[in-house]
């Protein structure tokens, strides 16, 4: 298929198609550290700017959009899908009337489902309904392919395939690792403790995409010996599937800062490698699935319209168990330790906290407290100074 890509980021979604025999013939994105790095990696791609002032596509056969969440997600504003960045995912629509547009790819945060009632899921299923098209949503989680547990929707309409083809013929059965503090690592958020932990065993949790001022926010990852911290950037990258120094381009133009908001702002590559594989060859789905949307009081995690009626459909988050090493073991590199002014912060939450903590991490986050300030060097003492009366 030949690619538009919207809002394309660092171009995860664009990625994980190429790997599946697909090909970029136009991408669109404004924030100049993921412009600066679609122009190092898909040279010979046009990368136009804000899809505002985009009047049309090149002719292509699909549509890729990972549009804004700032408005769609728990930690963002939760403005809702009419809000000022989330708002624009009415270019899609604006862009694909336009220029022809046979098949769309969305993806955006699950907590959409939720937010205002599903009103976002509304609004779009909605628009593709009132064009005759079908349509299919899945939530994906990044954890059947990679050490992360990232769960994304991503919604498939077109006017030439059955989407339900594409998203739901495979399944794979989630499985929770039986894991020991002294065996796997494991990761979670130290900026938490009060009402959350974002615990992944053997995994770590979503990667965020820090603050708008490109503040990092990395999850810390307690390994099998003890220490604890933060993962470096080029492990980042290839927990969301890119090569490392996928983003250096960034860097390369002043903005060295803003990588981790790239890596936590992208589509893990091999998502959207297996979404343009069923996309080339397309699948059968399990009717015995379906069931009765109306019945439910949400949006469900998966769902479809066949032209005519909408239907839940129940499936795992999981198509695929794709093989991959312990965390411990996928690290390539070893990380930043968790700075003792962080380590101590962190506890002092944990000792306010109601939450069910895990056998033995208290202790484990303490004895690195305790190495820590072991090896914090000590102040230096300035040399006392005799008053000139007394020389």
């Amino acid at each position: 298929m030949r690619v538009a890509g919207l809002f394309a980021g660092i171009g995860g979604l664009e990625s994980g198609l190429e790997a599946a025999g697909h090909h970029a013939e136009v991408l669109v994105e404004v924030w100049r550290p993921a412009a600066a790095v679609l122009g190092a990696r898909f040279p010979e791609v046009p990368v136009l700017g804000d899809v505002r002032a985009v009047p049309a596509l090149p002719a292509h056969d699909l549509l890729t959009a990972g549009f804004p969440c700032q408005d769609l997600s728990q930690a963002g504003r939760t403005a809702g899908i009419g809000g000022e960045k989330s708002g624009l995912v009415d270019h899609v629509f604006r862009l694909m009337d336009a220029s022809g547009t046979p098949t769309v790819l969305l993806e955006n945060v699950s907590f959409m489902l939720r937010l205002d009632g599903g009103a976002a899921m509304a609004r779009l299923t909605a628009a593709f309904e009132e064009r005759g098209w079908r349509w299919a949503y899945r939530t994906v989680d990044t954890l059947a392919f990679l050490p992360q547990r990232r769960q994304r929707v991503f919604l498939v309409a077109s006017r030439v395939v059955d989407p339900a083809e594409v998203l739901f013929a495979d399944e794979a059965e989630p499985l929770m690792p039986k894991t020991d503090l002294a065996t796997h690592a494991h990761g979670f958020y130290w900026t938490e403790g009060i009402r959350g932990l974002g615990w992944g065993p053997d995994c770590v949790p979503t990667l965020k995409n820090g603050s708008t001022v490109g503040i990092p926010s990395p999850p810390a990852i307690l390994k099998p010996d003890g220490s604890i911290v933060t993962p470096d950037i080029r492990d980042a990258e290839r927990l969301q599937g890119f090569a490392p120094e996928w983003t250096r381009p960034a860097g390369e133009v002043g903005l060295e800062r803003m990588r981790w908001s790239l890596v936590g702002n992208a589509v893990s590559v091999p998502v959207a490698r297996w979404i343009g594989e069923r996309l080339a060859r397309p699948g059968a789905h399990d009717r015995a699935r379906d069931a009765d949307l109306t019945a439910t009081a949400r949006w469900p995690q998966a769902a479809r319209f066949d032209g005519r009626h909408r239907r839940a459909v129940m499936i795992s988050t999981h198509p695929v168990r794709a093989p991959r090493p312990p965390l411990a073991d996928f690290l390539d590199h070893p990380g930043k330790p968790l700075s003792l002014r962080a380590t101590e912060g962190f506890l002092g939450r944990l000792g306010r906290t109601r939450l069910r903590l895990p056998p033995g991490f208290l202790d484990r986050v303490a004895d690195h407290r305790d190495r820590m300030a072991r090896e914090a060097p000590v102040p230096r003492r300035r040399a006392a100074t005799v008053p000139a009366a007394a020389e």
